[in-house]
């Protein structure tokens, strides 16, 4: 029989006990060993699967069991340290509060997933992880940070497999009350909720669940409450599911009704109210219009509030392809924001216009979320040195008239969150560790993770209706002593999951070579709606299942964190094939590389800007016309991936003796390299550091230079600029000095270049007239990296037309092929970027096309 209706029952802790309340309510024991080794303790049995989950470990507790704990005084001593420990992390001053300077006094983080301990399934892939790092990083920092998503009552799925080897999903139901969660209340002890309103008349309300994530707080938005209509409880029951109105209406919920919670929660906590708002993806975009109608609500005029929100607000764009980019039909949008719709005082045109798709190439059909988000933010980001040249160049048309690396987006390359993912049994300082510690320290990870790939195994066999008779081959599969290379991720098409079997005979004498064996652990999830990215999981379990090789190669179904901390830390090798540039960053080799785990990865994402041969290997990758066969690729691909496991990966890993002691000593080598060298890199508290010192303060100082007076004056000045600026244009450029009637000059020389410009309107101080110049190439374009750009000065008043002359030095500081341009942009001291406008003015080209391509002289 099934209940009809289900209850969480909390257990009532003795006086005594009331500390293990607050340390299971706060997630820092996901990475505080401590804290969980506790709750080990605690549990009934030894070894207790739910001690991994101290919200489980408690409600499992006998009223007995609890008894004895209140009076046993070893523990009640354990958990006043645990206790204690605590309450020093929560108010003790850390990094941020030692900072100084213009700090903003808080900064609010939205984000579509979390994914912060598996007993919080809120997270479906690297987006997610790396949103619950950036939370555990700030919250070790003491950064006063608000993160704001949503609770799925279904999570993503669970994932099983067929007796063919075709994905299965399951979502099963998530209790809130089950959860390390606290209800948001207001200060009469009712659930604080948000509401939106909807076309037809129709409300969607939420309730706010807390997670405590250290000193950082978690606000979930939850809109299965009562007095909601059936579609709209259901509008957070899945991750990344239901058509595109759902989504839409999730992102609506997110972004409007998440800044509706952090107003709430600040009210009720007495929080600092953000000064920064941060959007991970352009998922939770809408919060930018949000703010915006709050800025009109309080008088403001729409381009005003649109100043003062975009000064505050930071985006993080993790795509490399457009196809990666919500993208909803304008009509529905329209629909939504409409008379009868959300955000009063704001016209739904005005609301359009903002993801509107002005490039070439753009659909005026389609609301993009990606341009709305850069639209409404001073400051964008990509997660890679890589992917921020990538995104530059997505999104040049934006921008035009400007060269891709004017684009202004940045780039921060993303972090994990160390104490989380690192084993305990790495060294602090590998230096002072001896090769046999070392590789001892790798065989007992490695061996562990042969324990745990077993008993998932077994598991998985057994759900896929094999009888525990069959299954005696799995206490021979894999070898504690073996090379063991791991690859685990999400499955879209572009990561290439099947790569390593694109010659299945060739991979098959990998895994058996009779000296130098190799064995595999795969585990990855396609999207539910993704029949081709199943195919290929498919066809990897049809492969593994093969008896020949399937003690050496293994797929294990339901991939998550529990699983991948064990992964990380048993392979030797981590395995990344995508196809370059499309990842982002790809942070599962970092997570690999905290504990000695070396990279085999094509040079994309972080690897391309941080692999060194003592960290890994790079996969080379065909390039040119060969990159645009996509069949031909991945041969070459391929097999430029099986050479190097064959030919250095395997006989690095195998040479032992060399020394005498019977070691692999340039493997332990590199190993070293990697812990001391590269791990010091990757953590996420270098990344949040970054986030603060490049992002977040400059955000918060221009929030606070345009919170008032200043952005309805910067507004109206923009206005004009852009009614005169059809009639900015450069006259006339000359130039003078020694030599300069010849195209050959001579290195240390200078030249004077003079400029005539119009300027309608405007006046000189509301422009900046530049000389750019560097290396040209055969078709005369500016190609230098390091290209000069000199600001040239009023020489004199308007001539009898109007125009002025702009002049200034021009100093030749390089050698070979050498040309300059001139071009005219906006400037005001507001602005954050010359390129903010997207507003330039150059000379005409030679033929009279695209100015842009005008070098206006060249000096060879």
């Amino acid at each position: 029989m099934k209940a009809i209706r289900r209850f969480s029952v909390r257990p009532v802790l003795p006086d005594a006990l009331s500390a293990l309340h607050d340390l299971a309510r706060n997630l820092r024991w996901s990475w505080h060993a401590d804290t969980r080794a506790l709750f080990g303790t605690a549990a009934p049995q030894p070894g207790d699967t739910t001690a991994t989950d101290p919200v489980r470990a408690l409600g499992s507790l006998s009223a007995e069991r609890l008894s004895e704990l209140a009076a046993d005084r070893g523990f009640l001593r354990r958990l006043a340290v645990a206790a204690g420990d605590l309450q020093d992390y929560l108010t003790e001053p850390r990094w941020y509060q030692r900072a100084g300077g213009e700090t903003p006094r808080a900064v609010a983080y939205f984000s579509p997933e979390f994914g912060i301990t598996s007993a919080l399934p809120q997270y479906s892939g690297g987006l997610g992880i790396l949103a619950g790092d950036h939370l555990k990083s700030a919250s070790d920092l003491g950064v006063p940070l608000i993160g704001v998503g949503l609770l799925y009552r279904h999570g993503y799925f669970r994932q099983s497999l067929s007796r063919e080897g075709w994905q299965q999903e399951h979502y099963p139901v998530i209790d809130p009350d089950e959860l390390p969660l606290e209800k948001l209340r207001e200060e009469d002890g009712t659930p604080a909720r948000v509401e939106l309103t909807l076309t037809g008349g129709r409300q969607l309300a939420a309730q706010v669940w807390i997670a405590q994530v250290g000193r950082v707080p978690l606000l979930l938005l939850d809109s299965d409450v009562e007095g909601n209509e059936p579609a709209e409880r259901e509008v957070t029951d899945r991750l990344y599911g239901g058509g595109s109105e759902h989504r839409l209406l999730q992102e609506m919920l997110l972004g409007i009704g998440g800044v509706r919670a952090v107003r709430a929660y600040c009210r009720v906590a007495g929080h600092p109210a953000p000064e920064v708002f941060h959007t991970n993806e352009g998922h939770a975009g809408f919060l930018g219009l949000e703010r915006i109608r709050e800025r009109v609500a309080d008088g403001a005029g729409f381009d005003a509030a649109l100043e003062t929100v975009r000064a505050g607000t930071v985006f993080t764009t993790h795509t490399p392809v457009p196809a990666g980019i919500d993208r909803f039909d304008r009509d529905l949008v329209a629909r939504h924001f409409g008379e009868d719709g959300e955000l009063p005082g704001i016209d739904a045109d005005q609301v359009l216009a903002l993801g509107r798709e002005t490039y070439d190439g753009g659909d005026p059909t389609l609301f993009n979320m990606a341009v709305m988000g850069l639209r409404l933010a001073q400051r964008a980001n990509g997660v890679s040195t890589l992917h921020g040249r990538v995104s530059r160049e997505m999104f040049a048309g934006l921008w035009p008239g400007f060269d891709p690396a004017e684009v202004p987006v940045t780039s921060v390359t993303n972090g994990v969150h160390a104490p989380t993912w690192r084993s305990e049994r790495v060294p602090a300082d590998p230096h002072r560790r001896s090769d046999a510690e070392l590789w001892e320290m790798r065989r007992a990870l490695r061996e562990q993770l042969v324990h745990e790939v077993r008993e998932r195994l077994h598991a998985s066999w057994c759900r896929r209706g094999a009888a525990r008779a069959e299954l005696g081959w799995i206490d021979g599969v894999l070898d504690s002593d073996v090379l063991t290379i791991g690859f685990a991720r999400r499955v879209p098409s572009y990561k290439r999951l099947t790569l390593m079997l694109r010659d299945p005979e060739r991979l098959t004498r990998l895994l058996l070579h009779p000296t130098r064996p190799v064995q595999i652990v795969v585990a990855g999830k396609a999207h539910p709606a993704d029949d081709g990215g199943k195919r290929l999981i498919r066809d990897l379990v049809r492969f593994a299942d093969d008896p020949r090789v399937r003690h050496r190669i293994v797929f294990l179904p339901d991939y998550g964190m529990a699983m991948a901390q064990k992964l990380y830390h048993g392979c030797d090798v981590w395995l990344n094939n995508p196809l370059r540039p499309l990842e982002a960053c790809g942070t599962s080799g970092m997570k690999a590389a905290l504990n000695g785990c070396l990279n085999l990865s094509v040079l994309d994402g972080w690897w391309d800007e941080w692999y060194e041969p003592d960290f890994g290997w790079a996969v080379p990758t065909a390039d040119g016309q060969a990159a645009a066969d996509d069949e031909r690729r991945d041969d070459i691909e391929a097999d430029a991936l099986y050479r190097l496991v064959q030919d250095r990966v395997a006989p690095c890993f195998y040479d032992r003796g060399v020394a005498g002691d019977g070691l692999p000593g340039r493997w332990i080598d590199m190993v070293r390299q990697t812990l001391g060298r590269l791990g010091p890199k990757v953590p996420a508290d270098r990344m949040v550091r970054e986030y603060v010192e490049r992002l977040y303060v400059p955000a918060a100082r221009a929030h606070r230079a345009l919170d008032g007076p200043a952005a309805g004056r910067l507004a109206e000045w923009k206005a004009r600029v852009r009614r005169e600026w059809p009639r900015v244009a450069v006259d006339r450029v000359e130039h003078a000095g020694a030599g300069a009637e010849n195209s050959s000059l001579e290195l240390g020389g200078s030249l004077t270049v003079r400029v005539r410009v119009a300027l309608g309107a405007l006046t000189p101080d509301e422009v900046e007239v530049q000389a750019v110049a560097g290396r040209v190439d055969d078709s005369d374009a500016l190609v230098d990296p390091d290209t000069v750009r000199v600001v040239l000065k009023p020489d004199g008043g308007p001539d009898m037309e109007g125009r002025w002359t702009f002049q200034g030095p021009l100093a030749l500081d390089r050698t070979g092929s050498f040309g300059y341009t001139v071009r005219v942009l906006p400037a005001h001291p507001l602005l954050p970027v010359p390129a903010d406008l997207g507003l330039v003015a150059a000379p005409a080209a030679p033929d009279g096309t695209d100015p842009r391509a005008a070098p206006g002289v060249l000096l060879r």
